[in-house]
């Protein structure tokens, strides 16, 4: 295993679909439970919960071993036996991690008491500590490591060559498209240091395949747009603040449809401006969806001549 995971892990293992994170708490950790096999033949679980803060949690002892005991609860009710587990934190937040990484830690008791304070420890992968080259293992799990890493560096843009790289190993195996595809998905949606025209330069200038690509990231973009202006208009709480809010996510879904019909079809960016001007954000997301779905520049046109009257901006 690489210097990240040094566990005496054997290679077969299994993984639960189940999630132990509380609804509240999805925005900020998600998590993968394995089974796997140790040298020794005995068997164990490792608990990976992934760390989505910007910042350290000081509960997050607290959190794991209810989590823990959940996997056990769960365990007891299949009616197998309890495994030990190992909890694994991988944070990759800006802030320094400077939680404690034993569950006492949150505790401040006399001796005497430390008896009845239940005592573990997480593992903590902070990865920032940990250079490039000491980020081994296969092609995949080195891509996500440094995704994750760098996410949040104004240099992020600056390092997509280097990380989105490592999938061209992969060849033309259509799980390295699908595992590109995931890749493009949480970059689009994840940061902001990088612009939707530096992401389409290193996709085309990489991969054969980037013009194929490309509906994965406006798919990406559009859905960016429609998710801001719901979200405007929820904040607000107001018809203005509502108005105001799905017009932005009208105008960054409009943005989109014009570059991915210039792209695909090599019209000019205002070539259906006229057409559009009257539409409202359910007009634009139906053409949207169906610019993705069609396959010449007629069809689509004669999609937009059927839109119903009722999806425009004049009669809302």
């Amino acid at each position: 295993m690489s210097p990240l995971f040094r566990l005496p892990v054997r290679e077969n293992q299994s993984i639960s679909k189940d999630s132990f994170v509380d609804a509240e708490l999805q925005e900020h950790f998600s998590d993968l439970l394995y089974q796997v096999n140790l040298h020794s033949g005995q068997e164990a679980c490792i608990y990976l919960l992934f760390e989505h803060k910007s910042y350290p949690d000081p509960l997050i002892a607290l959190q794991l071993l209810r989590y823990m005991v959940r996997i056990w609860e769960q365990s007891l009710k299949q009616q197998r036996s309890l495994l030990p587990i190992v909890p694994l934190v991988i944070y990759h937040g800006q802030k320094k991690w400077r939680v404690g990484l034993e569950f006492t830690a949150l505790f401040d008791v006399p001796t005497e008491m430390k008896p009845y304070v239940p005592a573990y420890q997480y593992w903590l992968c902070d990865l920032s500590q940990y250079s490039d080259e000491q980020i081994k293992g296969q092609v995949i799990l080195q891509v996500g490591l440094r995704l994750l890493k760098y996410i949040w560096y104004d240099d992020m843009s600056e390092r997509l060559d280097d990380i989105l790289g490592l999938l061209r190993t992969l060849g033309q195996q259509q799980t390295g498209l699908e595992y590109l595809q995931t890749t493009l998905r949480y970059i689009a949606g994840a940061t902001d240091k990088v612009s939707e025209e530096q992401l389409k330069q290193v996709v085309l200038e990489l991969f054969s395949e980037g013009e194929q690509l490309m509906p994965t990231l406006v798919e990406q973009w559009l859905e960016r747009g429609r998710e801001e202006g719901r979200e405007e208009g929820r904040e607000e709480g107001r018809e203005e603040g509502r108005e105001e809010g799905r017009e932005q996510g009208r105008e960054a879904a409009l943005t989109v449809l014009r570059r991915f019909l210039a792209m695909r079809f090599g019209v000019e960016l205002n070539h259906f401006d006229p057409a559009f001007a009257p539409l409202d954000l359910t007009a634009i997301t139906r053409l949207s969806d169906a610019a993705f779905e069609v396959t010449t520049l007629t069809e689509f046109e004669a999609l937009l001549a059927e839109l119903p009257a009722d999806q425009t901006n004049e009669t809302k």
